[in-house]
């Protein structure tokens, strides 16, 4: 067990402790809740005030900024307004000639220590740089997912999210004592792409804790862009509003994981490299994460599997790396044995389906074919 708290690791031992002896309060295992709908809305209601952010309404001022088409697939970049910070950009995709309304996946970019680029991460596009490529090769198999799921019939939108591509924070607007050290390289040279992704790795610090001091959380940013993704995707007259889903790889994952758990409009939902319970995350693997998950307080009231388990009895898949260096296998079968018992008690037990896969952390071809045909069932 790594020890990242050094002489207070035992504190920490303690604090999660309970984590493993009961269910928390506003779990669905906790034997104080047997009617599923009281449950369910004293839960959500706890997770939208931990999350603490609702954004202003405003209209969404969507436009279509460039189409064309690419080895069969209809590519519209698209972008619509926010509350806050820059516009949305996103990729919509969905088969040459499609005709009525599709049904359509919200398909949710990873973290993966990469924001200079969000989007592009999952989609095909000509004239690929060999850095996505390398990327891609690694966590996807060589496979850019959201375009292999247009061959299935699905239309796909691939948005960035707070922090990511088109919604990055640009150094021009940052003090230069603090980013100064990251500007010496031509614009969009590989160099410049490393040292902006070195740049974000350092400054989410600061993003967690302005956002923590001023009563919000990152993930409540995460989750409002992406709501609003799909508020896009169920405005547009060939996106069947009835059957939309939602999934991703890692940080796409946790995306996965909120996005599902607080919007009703998502149908199924399949999260990929990141599902186990906070104990094992605070006790051993809490070096290898990020800040955009950490909800103050969280713990007291539910785990990470109980925030999926909002979604049910609407079916969920997850899919876990067993040599996953970000979570270990102990964490990520508790998370699967709490998820089988809560859609159990749910009266729902065949909509939860909980795979594991060897290797480390990856969505690669078997586990792409896994999800699609899940959302072949649920969706098409």
């Amino acid at each position: 067990m790594p020890n990242m708290m050094g002489e207070y690791q035992p504190m920490i031992a303690e604090l999660t402790r309970r984590l493993r002896v009961e269910p928390p309060p506003l779990s669905f295992l906790n034997t104080s809740w047997n009617n599923y709908f009281d449950w369910h809305a004293a839960a959500r209601a706890k997770l939208v005030d931990l999350l603490g952010y609702a954004a202003a309404p405003r209209p969404l001022e969507q436009t279509i900024e460039d189409s064309f088409e690419y080895n069969g697939t209809l590519i519209e970049r698209v972008s619509y307004a926010q509350a806050f910070g820059p516009r949305t950009e996103g990729y919509f995709l969905k088969p040459i000639g499609a005709d009525g309304a599709l049904p359509c996946v919200v398909a949710l970019h990873d973290h993966g220590g990469f924001k200079y680029w969000g989007k592009e991460k999952i989609v095909a596009l000509p004239n690929e740089p060999a850095m996505l490529g390398k990327f891609k090769e690694k966590c996807y198999g060589g496979l850019s997912w959201a375009s292999e799921l247009v061959r299935r019939g699905f239309a796909v939108f691939a948005p960035d999210v707070f922090l990511w591509g088109s919604r990055k924070v640009s150094l021009d607007a940052i003090p230069e004592y603090a980013s100064e050290a990251y500007r010496h390289h031509p614009a969009g040279s590989p160099e410049s792409i490393e040292a902006y992704n070195a740049f974000t790795a350092a400054h989410e610090n600061i993003v967690a804790k302005s956002l923590f001091l001023s009563g919000s959380t990152w993930a409540g940013v995460m989750v409002a862009d992406d709501m609003r993704a799909v508020d896009y995707v169920t405005s547009r007259a060939d996106v069947d509003a009835a059957r939309v889903g939602c999934g991703g790889l890692s940080g796409g994952g946790t995306r996965s994981i909120f996005l599902s758990a607080l919007d009703d409009r998502i149908a199924c939902s399949f999260c990929a490299g990141f599902m186990s319970d906070f104990h094992s995350l605070a006790n051993e693997r809490i070096d290898r994460h990020t800040w955009m998950y950490h909800v103050p307080l969280l713990s007291r009231y539910m785990d990470l599997h109980d925030v999926y388990s909002l979604h049910a009895p609407k079916p969920i898949l997850a899919l876990y790396n067993i040599d996953d260096p970000l979570f270990t296998l102990e964490g990520q079968r508790a998370s699967d044995s709490a998820l089988s018992r809560i859609f159990a008690k749910a009266n729902a037990a065949d909509n939860y389906v909980g795979s594991f896969y060897p290797g480390a952390h990856k969505f690669d071809a078997q586990m792409q074919h896994d999800a699609f045909a899940f959302l072949e069932k649920w969706l098409l």
